[in-house]
């Protein structure tokens, strides 16, 4: 039988001004079909889907600027770097190994050069920020004419103009793979020559370190002095670059175990857990003190827990803790804090050493001496009382916790280690404000700082924040950003809040599969915040599917966890109180009103009256349950939780249904159903339109049009516009640059039928919240 074959040829075009190479495909009368190259902002958003931590600005274009628009190569070159290298250009470019045919390939080219054209592409090569100038005057060093240029461009393999781009970006590794070691020290060595130690400080160390190949004291410790500039522009993974080459040049074992110690925590926080664990393992083996022996075992506890935050991470955490009270109490005071967080993960999980236990040990610590307090002290003492002697008797000490960190007053570090504990303070104050305001600054900070082994609980905090807002699509996108994250750094932590996205969304398959893989990982860690999260999540679901008595059974499950602020203290007694009366057990209501109370009663916010009332309202009888709604509505309503308003209208309506007034009913549910649909949440949406068509009156279907036309992206750009940020400002927040942003307000403008900013504010900010 015979069989059609089609045969497609494919064509590289070169270079403008290229000779002697082969015909178009148009030239011998064939169809063609021309593929061009990304434009610039596609490229940078397909770059972005593979580099989740800091990138200096500079090797973002340059890695744009090399791969001409080709997708593949912006997907495999940085998968083929490492995380040092990318953040500021700091890796070890020989390490990058090449398909040997590639590199052959490349190396044949490069062998018919003269020996000034290839010296002048292994500048370029080493170079790794694309500077021509840098490049042009260590040639002068080595004694490079220009002469090597033209015969370096005439094999079109590299390009001199205000940056320099090679033909290709696999070219680059092949240039310096293909160089001798001592051509290669030779090159860093003329590199660091040129470079000016006052404006340039990170690049001359590295330079210098890498044409350095024996251990050499002043050159470790100006690595050392610089990581500090190097963090600034790289963040924490090139200040483990620096670190760990300054370990490896360090002639003297006691100083190289101690830089080994600061290499591996730099390391750690960048989510670089194998090399944190390696630099660790050294220090070990070097002489170590006392102190830095404490230190050595702080540091691995604190690796066990960022990559797997299980049953054992409180007691390993409490054990370094008492080691370091007598040799550096500031630094046990913040063992003693990370100690009782891992007890928070654990939960009900933990092995020998829970939360309860964690806490009393804190509340012993030694006091802290320094005047005015850190911002760690204020948080071990309130959360602490808090865990020890309830949430009234901590409230001064909470206060003064948001306080100290809204105002600012915390150190940078101190944000970026402490803020989602500061949040939860927050939440146990029931101040959503405070939550919102704090998770952003969380996420900002790690982002800024590449700090991996916290931006995923940043995310978290903050995608709670928006579920709770009902900004769904806002919390998918961050959700979506925790799982690769956790995926790329090995770190092995349930996505908790893409439980409870999938439960707000009102989808029973998707958070069945989700369920039953976090019982799955998270139970054999001994993770069981995760179960208490799932669990609470579990009981939102089923209250709003109406399965009132699967609905009691999670949300009590989840109650009876240890009392963390969230969904074991606040979250789940509340969904109790609801699934308790709806499934006629009016004593589980009603002690499930007292968990509540016990824990809104501290608190004055709007959220927490309101929630109040509206568990109240559903244990009171008439008449005084009336007056109980229209409070919780009136409360609520003057937050942005839109979920927890929605829900007091659907819930007031019902009762008003049961009580024969059907109109007043109507007028209830119809505007809990409207505040569903446009929030996405199937579930409660359905319940709602049920309880519409038992008063007479069918719901409105959702349209296309009730729904958002925007990405989760252009979401993300239309809120900070409509709050009056610029394009810059936007930029530096999601890590895109101003140019990409233009792009997605045009396509906004497009979608939503405006042409400007002011538009924007006017007509769909509300929208957007």
């Amino acid at each position: 039988m015979a069989e059609s074959v089609a045969c497609v040829l494919a064509h590289r075009d070169v270079e403008e001004g290229a000779t002697g190479r082969s015909r178009p495909a148009e030239d011998w009368g064939l169809p063609t079909l021309a593929l061009h190259g990304l434009g610039e902002p596609d490229a940078r958003r397909l770059l972005r889907t593979v580099i989740h931590g800091p990138l200096d600005e500079r090797v973002r274009e340059r890695i744009i600027a090399e791969a001409r628009g080709n997708p593949l190569a912006l997907l495999e070159l940085p998968r083929g770097s490492s995380y040092a290298e990318l953040a500021g250009g700091f890796g070890f470019p020989g390490a990058q190994a090449l398909p040997l045919r590639i590199e052959q390939s490349f190396v044949r080219q490069l062998e018919q050069l003269p020996v000034d054209a290839r010296q002048l592409l292994l500048l370029a090569a080493s170079e790794r920020l694309g500077d021509p100038v840098v490049v042009w005057r260590a040639a002068e060093v080595l004694g490079i004419g220009a002469q090597a240029d033209a015969a370096a461009h005439a094999d079109h393999l590299v390009q001199f103009g205000t940056r320099i781009r090679f033909r290709h970006p696999l070219v680059r590794s092949a240039v310096y793979r293909a160089a001798s070691a001592t051509d290669r020290l030779g090159a860093h060595a003329a590199l660091a020559r040129v470079l000016d130690a006052g404006a340039h400080p990170e690049r001359r160390a590295w330079h210098r370190a890498l044409a350095t190949s024996a251990p050499d004291e002043a050159v470790a410790a100006e690595l050392e002095r610089s990581a500090g500039h190097a963090q600034a522009r790289g963040g924490l993974a090139a200040a483990a670059a620096f670190m760990q080459r300054a370990v490896l040049l360090t002639p003297d074992p006691a100083r190289r175990a101690e830089r080994s110690l600061t290499a591996a925590q730099a390391a750690q926080e960048a989510g670089a857990a194998g090399a944190a664990q390696d630099l660790l393992a050294a220090a070990e083996a070097g002489p170590l003190d006392q102190r830095q022996r404490a230190q050595a075992t702080l540091l691995r506890a604190e690796i066990n827990y960022a990559m797997d935050h299980g049953s054992m991470a409180p007691a390993l955490l409490l054990d370094a803790a008492k080691q370091l009270e007598p040799l550096n109490p500031p630094l046990a005071r913040d063992t003693y804090l990370q100690a009782m967080a891992a007890g928070m993960y654990a939960g009900r999980l933990a092995e020998g050493t829970g939360l309860l236990e964690t806490a009393v040990a804190a509340c012993a610590a030694p006091p802290a001496s320094d005047r005015p307090r850190r911002a760690a002290d204020l948080l071990l003492d309130a959360l602490s009382r808090l865990f020890t002697e309830g949430v009234s008797a901590a409230t001064p000490s909470l206060q003064q916790v948001l306080r100290t960190f809204l105002a600012g007053d915390a150190s940078i570090e101190e944000e970026r280690r402490w803020l989602w504990l500061a949040v939860v303070a927050a939440l146990a104050r029931w101040d959503d404000s405070a939550w919102r305001a704090l998770a952003d600054r969380h996420v900002l900070l790690a982002r800024d700082a590449g700090a991996l082994s916290v931006l995923p609980i940043a995310l978290m905090a903050r995608v709670y924040g928006h579920v709770f807002d009902g900004n769904l699509e806002q919390a998918a996108s961050l959700s979506a950003e925790v799982d690769t994250i956790t995926a790329v750094t090995g770190m092995q932590t349930t996505n908790q809040s893409g439980l409870a996205l999938a439960a707000w969304r009102g989808r029973p398959a998707e958070f069945e599969q989700l369920w039953h893989a976090a019982v799955r990982e998270a139970a054999p860690r001994g993770e069981g915040t995760a179960l208490t999260i799932g669990q609470w999540a579990s009981a939102v679901l089923y209250n709003g599917l109406g399965r009132y008595e699967e609905a009691c059974a999670a949300a009590e499950e989840a109650s009876g966890a240890p009392p963390v602020p969230g969904a074991p203290a606040q979250w789940a007694p509340v969904e109790l109180v609801e699934a308790a009366v709806r499934h006629g057990d009016r004593v589980l209501a009603e002690r499930a009103l007292e968990q509540v109370l016990a824990s809104t009663r501290a608190s004055d916010t709007d959220w927490a009256r309101g929630i109040e009332a509206r568990c109240r309202a559903l244990v009171e009888r008439a008449p005084s349950a009336e007056a109980l709604y229209v409070e919780a509505i009136e409360r609520l309503g003057r937050t942005t939780l839109r979920p927890d308003v929605a829900r007091a209208h659907l819930l007031y309506g019902e009762w008003l249904r049961r009580e024969r007034r059907r109109l007043e009913a109507r007028e209830q549910l119809r505007r809990a159903h409207e505040m569903f649909t446009a929030m996405l949440m199937d579930a409660f949406a359905e319940r709602s339109a049920r309880e519409l068509r038992a008063t007479g009156e069918n719901a409105r279907r959702r349209t296309v049009e009730t729904g958002t036309d925007l990405t989760p992206r252009e979401v993300q750009i239309a809120r900070f516009a409509a709050d009056g940020l610029s394009n810059s400002e936007i930029g530096s927040r999601l890590f895109i640059s101003p140019r990409t942003v233009e792009y997605h307000l045009h396509k906004i403008f497009a979608k939503r039928g405006i042409t400007s900013r002011a538009e924007l504010r006017t007509t769909v900010a509300d929208d957007l919240r």
